[in-house]
């Protein structure tokens, strides 16, 4: 009997080289340096309970936020919903929905939504504060679309308006995503790739960045202590703004069922991602699901400032024939910062 030989697609061999070479690179944190940091808050509580290791996993709604190309595996009309309790109490929700085609592939949409609640205003002048508050939000507006190229090979492209406002102060762009899974044919083996926030400079303008400039007040321009000068008109005008980066993502995950019996399924995802204003950095996940209906999931991160251990679990439900319920929940720990809750629905029909 001839013995059967499985010959490794050079992506692997890469993605290898990748994760093995996370920890020992030579590098340098930008943090602080992109704006837009919203796009990066993890969606979907069953990917974020794996540590975030999911562009290789992830086959539902949530592939909106996480690699495109997973909603070609997806035979059933989903919408999905999280909500995000961050840190110091801001508020984080996330809907996204996604059909497959009868024309072939999957469209989908997704919407973010980061509000951060009333603040009190202080200004140069006024440190100890001026009495009035202000509020600042982000969200960003999303379609994609996927498409099996193969029976083991599918791509998916994602586009999406970001906008941020601070009071009266806006930014404004696009991005793209692009992602692509495939199916090794070595046992179950699969792989990801996505990049995320791809797209030009964000720069913030508004009416609160106007003030009338006074001659004899160069140095404090705008200060309203200053008194005029009865010579001079003041000028009507606005402060520069430099632009910023968005928080452009490369990610290359895996993914394997080291168990796959009639009832149970337990998988296990690594992955690697490469932020353009942090370090290298690497995440690993496991979940066990019974018979299509229970899940328990734990991941780790590797090389976060404060992130690290997560856990999560789901039901998945069926309230009537044609419809499916699930419910997800993931706890992550953010060591000084104390930890972080999320809850996701989805109704797939």
């Amino acid at each position: 009997m001839k013995k059967r030989r499985y010959k490794i697609p050079a992506i692997a061999l890469c993605l290898l080289l990748a994760v093995s070479c996370v920890s020992y690179a030579s590098e340098f944190s930008r943090v602080g340096s992109v704006g837009a940091q919203f796009l990066k808050i993890g969606m979907g509580a069953r990917y974020v309970g794996l540590g975030e290791a999911s562009t290789a996993v992830v086959n539902d709604a949530y592939s909106m936020f996480w690699n495109p190309a997973g909603m070609a595996q997806m035979g059933e009309t989903e919408f999905a919903f999280t909500n995000v309790s961050w840190i110091e109490d801001v508020q984080l929700n996330y809907v996204s929905f996604a059909k497959p085609m009868g024309f072939g592939g999957t469209f989908g949409l997704s919407m973010t939504i980061l509000d951060v609640g009333d603040m009190e205003e202080t200004t140069v002048w006024q440190p100890n504060g001026t009495g009035n508050t202000f509020n600042a939000s982000s969200f960003a507006l999303a379609a994609g679309y996927a498409h099996n190229l193969t029976d083991r090979f599918a791509v998916g492209l994602k586009i999406k308006y970001v906008s941020e406002r601070i009071s009266e102060v806006n930014s404004r762009g696009f991005a793209f995503d692009f992602g692509t899974q495939y199916e090794t044919g070595i046992r179950n083996l699969r792989m990801g790739l996505n990049i995320s926030n791809l797209g030009p400079e964000l720069k913030f303008s508004g009416p609160d960045l106007n003030f009338q400039y006074h001659r004899d007040d160069s140095d404090n321009p705008g200060d309203p202590v200053n008194s005029d000068n009865s010579n001079y008109d003041p000028v009507n005008a606005s402060y520069a703004t430099e632009g910023y980066d968005l928080p452009l993502i490369f990610r290359l995950g895996v993914a394997y069922d080291f168990m796959r019996a009639e009832n149970s399924v337990w998988t296990v995802a690594a992955e690697a991602k490469h932020p353009n204003d942090n370090v290298q950095q690497l995440s690993f996940g496991t979940e066990y699901s019974w018979n299509q209906t229970v899940a328990l999931r734990a991941g780790y991160k590797f090389r976060y400032e404060e992130e690290g251990l997560t856990l999560g679990g789901g039901v998945n439900l069926s309230p009537t024939p044609s419809t499916g319920l699930v419910i997800d929940y993931a706890w992550s720990d953010f060591g000084r910062l104390q930890s972080v809750h999320r809850f996701s629905f989805g109704i797939r029909f």
